[in-house]
């Protein structure tokens, strides 16, 4: 029942909407439009206002199709309309092989534009097909890319789902995504003391030689088969002639275990505490978790139904845990138990991303067969 060429048409026009992340308006204004279009009650709510991006999220509602429907549970299917840099000027390109990439001077946008066009395709056959379905919400976050930034300033009152689907994975289109971490986001702030570096540098304290020490006694990268974490950034110093006397680290941790990424935490600020005491300077040591982890079984209700809806297709329904967020892990958070669906797509957030044809095809009908399986 999907149509292939119009839902390959429809992703190609999407991608060639610019939409970087804190740059959503014009993509906003489109799906907007196109949702309203389908006859569908569209909602922009207010986290724009709160997160600085072009747009707030987008909640489409698709009422049940008639009053036998009226008793299915509402469920949600959510995808996000931003994407990362270099992401303007998109010019996309099928080749012979099947395979969809842009022009090498940029990225695609199959994250998550793939999942997006196969939404609407979903729409367009329940109506054309008169399908029997209950009632779906399409919510279409703003500012996935930077930290999940529009759904964690979501008004939550908004979301009338009992269970949900994001589609924003990778892997093998059918493989779903039931589990994925927490992220505590870290700011580490270092207070040395300044001094000439040739005249009198005893006098002094390098901020900068006290994080490198503090850093040399964390556990850091792959810590159990659930736990990592990471210094991203170094900031601070100055001319060469003057001992530093402040430095800010930017550091994450993950972990699936709540009481685990506590304990990474509480052994990375112990790290800058002794260090910081053994040369008699002062610190600051901020973190925040970011999002919620989530852990379904293969025997929970959402996995169960994406499992059937997958096998129905000759998918293969196979179930993994993820090292990284997605807007699954806030849905979570609100109390709607959501899996993340995969979308096939390659080498996202590089010039060298893309995504088969066909795996858009795919992903319309695993999202068209869970609506199917939702009424049964």
């Amino acid at each position: 029942m999907i149509n292939k060429d119009r839902v390959i048409d429809q992703f190609l026009e999407l991608v060639q909407i610019d939409s970087e992340t804190k740059h959503e308006r014009r993509i906003a204004d489109t799906l907007i439009a196109k949702f309203s279009e389908l006859g569908l009650d569209v909602v922009e709510d207010d986290s724009a206002l709160r997160n600085g991006h072009g747009a707030g999220n987008l909640v489409a509602t698709l009422k049940a199709s008639g009053e036998d429907m009226a008793d299915v549970a509402p469920f949600l299917f959510t995808c996000h309309m931003d994407t990362v840099a270099p992401g303007n000027g998109i010019k996309p390109v099928i080749g012979e092989d099947g395979w969809i990439r842009s022009d090498g001077t940029t990225i695609l946008g199959s994250d998550d534009k793939a999942g997006v066009a196969a939404l609407f395709e979903v729409i367009k056959v329940l109506r054309e097909k008169n399908l029997p379905h209950g009632q779906i919400q399409f919510v279409i976050t703003a500012g996935e890319e930077l930290a999940l930034a529009g759904s964690r300033a979501m008004d939550a009152s908004l979301l009338k789902a009992k269970y949900g689907f994001a589609i924003d994975s990778n892997g093998e289109v059918g493989s779903i995504c039931v589990g994925a971490p927490t992220r505590a986001q870290i700011d580490i702030e270092i207070y040395g003391k300044s001094a000439h570096a040739g005249v009198n540098p005893e006098d002094g304290i390098s901020a900068i030689q006290v994080a490198g020490k503090a850093i040399a006694r964390m556990n850091l990268g792959r810590i159990d088969e659930t736990t990592t974490a990471n210094i991203g950034k170094f900031e601070g110093g100055g001319e060469t002639n003057v001992v530093p006397d402040y430095v800010k680290l930017y550091a994450e941790a993950r972990s699936t275990s709540l009481d685990k990424i506590n304990k990474q935490i509480e052994g990375m600020k112990e790290a800058v505490e002794s260090v910081c005491r053994d040369y008699g300077t002062r610190f600051n040591f901020n973190s925040d978790l970011a999002y919620p982890a989530f852990h379904f079984s293969d025997e929970d209700e959402v996995v169960v139904l994406a499992k059937k809806a997958a096998v129905q297709l000759g998918l293969s329904g196979s179930t993994f845990i993820s090292g990284g967020g997605s807007d699954a892990n806030v849905f979570n958070g609100f109390g709607i138990p959501t899996v993340n669906l995969a979308v096939g797509y390659e080498n996202i957030h590089t010039t060298e991303e893309r995504i088969k044809a066909d795996d858009i095809v795919k992903v319309a009908e695993f999202a068209l067969e869970i609506v199917s399986q939702s009424i049964k």
